[in-house]
């Protein structure tokens, strides 16, 4: 019986083992990434082949939109400017005054003013246009003129001492002109002239700057910045 019940026992056990290998076949790792997932880490690499589906609706796209709104870190999105003179470098003219040093020439270091013509006068060269110069230019100008005659290699700096003054009209307590400071804006200049009267328009005032292209004139709010000669107008409201 032993002998008999043997090869039945190996023949049964050899076909269960046939039937788990047959069952066993490969399996693909892997499936659609979740919609969170993609926006946390970025799409899943797909074949040129493979068509995705996107998601029709729903919290997930609303959430996506969201960070697709949200500005990057960074990232400052351009605000136009409403008062920028187009040249950086200040430009000199009438009414500044400038202390003007000639190295070893106690005769000639002296405070000069800038006159209505837009020039200045200095002993042995006379003379001298500054208007629409910058203080590098306008010493390299009496360098040369120094130079042609008078002394041999002059060396000359030029520096401002004050500004020229601004100019404010309109709806304030005591409209008229103003010496210059330095870093001044609007409101510092209203503030100076007695600030708003009654009827004044008080968020927004029209400036007019003059430079080599001539007077040009800007609608500014009140925190823009004052340049040297600048007229500033306060207008009135209507209501």
């Amino acid at each position: 019986m032993r002998a008999f019940f043997l090869p039945v026992i190996v023949i049964a056990i050899a076909t269960l083992l046939s039937g788990c290998m047959q069952t066993l076949s490969p399996v693909a790792i892997g499936g659609s990434q979740s919609d969170l997932d993609a926006m946390a880490y970025g799409p899943p690499p797909v074949s040129r082949s493979v068509a995705v589906a996107r998601s029709s609706g729903g919290a997930i796209d609303a959430l996506r939109n969201s960070f697709a709104a949200t500005p990057r870190a960074g990232y400052a999105a351009p605000v136009p400017v409403a008062y920028a003179p187009r040249d950086s470098v200040y430009q000199l003219d009438a009414g500044d005054k400038l202390r003007v040093v000639v190295y070893g020439q106690e005769g000639l270091t002296n405070t000069y003013a800038i006159d209505a013509s837009g020039s200045i006068t200095m002993p042995l060269i006379g003379s001298v246009h500054a208007r629409g110069r910058s203080t590098a230019g306008l010493a390299a100008d009496i360098t040369a003129k120094l130079r042609n005659g008078y002394i041999r290699e002059p060396s000359v700096a030029v520096e401002i001492e004050s500004y020229r003054p601004f100019f404010i009209l309109g709806e304030v307590q005591a409209p008229g002109q103003y010496p210059y400071v330095p870093n001044m804006t609007v409101e510092s200049a209203i503030a100076i002239a007695g600030g708003f009267s009654a009827r004044a328009k008080r968020d927004i005032v029209t400036l007019t700057h003059t430079d080599g292209a001539g007077a040009l004139r800007y609608e500014v709010p009140l925190g823009t910045s004052l340049k040297p000669g600048d007229t500033v107008q306060v207008g009135e409201r209507w209501f």
